[in-house]
């Protein structure tokens, strides 16, 4: 074999490596991506049933209900104009509280019950996720515009 075929032997393994390597990353980035979605998307089914996605709000006052022998909880998120039950099992974060900014990780069934996987709470009275803060400014605003027609 000619060095002139050995280099271009070389090149063409590297470029393919490199190529496997791209989309083996790209793949394990897309499958791990998670999108969030403000409880007036979901209402109006822009978030897709079966995958897992992000739903950020305030937990609607006294929707908070607790079943007795178990870690399941049922709340509701709201954005101010929709709401959405959600159901989870498992330990809620400390500043878990209704009227409070919340996020939670899960999938929508068909019935229209987001089930929680996870639940984040906001760390502190300043702190909202850009996404539900911009969420709830969205609904306001046209909560507000449907109530001035």
């Amino acid at each position: 074999m000619k060095p002139r075929h050995k280099k271009l032997a070389i090149i063409t393994a590297g470029v393919a490596a490199l190529g496997v390597a791209s989309v083996l990353v790209l793949n394990a980035f897309q499958s791990n991506l998670v999108f969030f979605f403000s409880p007036s998307q979901v209402a109006a089914k822009e978030a897709p049933i079966g995958k897992s996605f992000r739903i950020g709000g305030l937990v609607e006052e006294g929707s908070v209900k607790r079943e007795d022998s178990s870690t399941t909880v049922r709340f509701s998120v709201t954005d101010t104009a929709k709401t959405i039950p959600v159901v989870y099992t498992g330990i809620l974060p400390d500043l878990f509280k209704e009227g409070k900014g919340v996020v939670a990780q899960g999938k929508i069934s068909a019935d229209g019950i987001f089930m929680a996987d996870e639940v984040l709470a906001k760390h502190d009275e300043n702190y909202m996720p850009p996404e539900a803060a911009e969420a709830l400014e969205q609904a306001g605003k046209a909560q507000k515009a449907s109530l001035a027609q």
